[in-house]
């Protein structure tokens, strides 16, 4: 095929409101270095974290409401940047190093930079953020981290996975979750919630999702063993009556905010929380004596390693998980995209795909 020298692309042009993302049919396609590929883009995964860099929601460690973005020290993030993590496409081009036979392969994009080659994350950063992402028609990424997948899913359905599957992995994985515990899950019905879900039954353990009303049949469908509907009633009561009684061995939470406490009340002793969102609010007040009475663990976490991305492939082939397709639209209407996304009246995962396709 040939390569065109201009392409349509998101870009976000700074800090603040929709208004600094703007929809460009004039950039320049990317050309790929030594050791990448450039692939055409079919499909686009939405996220949480767009959302937050957009308005600098990250906060510092000396100031919560700064303007900040993903990586508090050491900023990678420039202006104009293509935002965009869960990118599918077909190799069509590659640099030098690459084996031309790499060309018309379908890919999924591992979107870490992990700058360094051990399993530490410490320094990890991504596409999207440190270099320019998917929403666009072409992008330019080291050819490692460019995947086939041995599945007949579509691009849209492969594209739902990535960032928010990776993310659920990696906050089981810390948390140690095995096969016949129960797991509380908030914010179930978003893209890494209801990955958890399905990830918790892949590893034989239990979920049991917390969302919002109207969620509750799509939280069975897609594997959870109760729902406890968000805002009705009290939630330490709810949870004890939808475990029967049974103890919850760890707490995957995405919500933050005021429920925190509440969820410390819920875990068993020696239980374990992992966090790796605050959509309901960062700040949060926490009663030591909960957490140390309890012998609890707190985990912190985002992304995941190289051995999580490997293990997400592998239940995808195996079809131990499913897409999660909660809408599909056009990159130039990406406004009305994320501003459904910030909404969050859907399950699973919107999807971006260039207008052509």
């Amino acid at each position: 095929m040939t390569i065109p020298e201009k392409m349509a692309a998101v870009l976000l042009t700074d800090h603040g409101g929709l208004d600094k993302l703007v929809y460009d049919r004039d950039v320049p396609v990317p050309t790929p270095a030594d050791g990448e590929v450039l692939i055409r883009v079919t499909a686009c995964g939405m996220n949480n974290t767009d959302v937050w860099v957009r308005q600098g929601a990250y906060g510092t460690e000396d100031d919560p409401s700064a303007v900040s973005t993903w990586r508090r020290q050491g900023n990678t993030l420039t202006f104009p940047r293509i935002q965009g993590t869960d990118t599918v496409g077909h190799i069509v081009a590659v640099g030098a190093g690459v084996d031309p036979k790499r060309i018309g392969e379908r890919v999924m994009v591992d979107f870490s930079i992990y700058n360094r080659d051990d399993d530490s994350l410490a320094d990890i950063d991504y596409m999207g953020h440190g270099r320019d992402g998917g929403y666009a028609e072409y992008m330019a990424l080291p050819a490692e981290n460019a995947h086939v997948v041995a599945t007949d899913l579509t691009d849209i359905e492969l594209a739902t996975f990535c960032c928010a599957y990776l993310t659920g992995e990696r906050m089981l994985e810390r948390a140690r979750l095995s096969a016949g515990e129960r797991v509380l899950v908030t914010g179930a019905s978003g893209g890494v919630g209801s990955a958890i879900i399905q990830l918790a039954r892949a590893r034989g353990a239990i979920p049991i999702a917390v969302a919002g009303p109207g969620k509750e049949g799509a939280m069975l469908d897609i594997g959870a063993e109760a729902v406890v509907t968000r805002g009705k009633g009290d939630l330490v009561e709810a949870v004890h009556a939808a475990s029967h009684g049974q103890p919850i061995d760890v707490v995957a939470d995405l919500v933050g905010g005021p429920l925190f406490n509440d969820l410390l009340k819920i875990l068993r002793p020696e239980g374990r929380y992992s966090t790796a969102g605050a959509i309901a609010g960062p700040v949060v007040q926490l009663d030591l004596r909960t957490m140390y009475l309890k012998q609890l663990e707190l985990h912190g976490s985002s992304q995941g390693s190289r051995a999580d991305f490997r293990r997400i492939v592998g239940y995808i082939e195996s079809r131990k998980i499913r897409p999660l397709v909660g809408g599909v639209y056009p990159l130039s209407e990406f406004h009305r995209a994320q501003t459904d996304f910030m909404a969050k009246n859907f399950v699973g995962k919107l999807v971006v795909v260039p207008d052509e396709r």
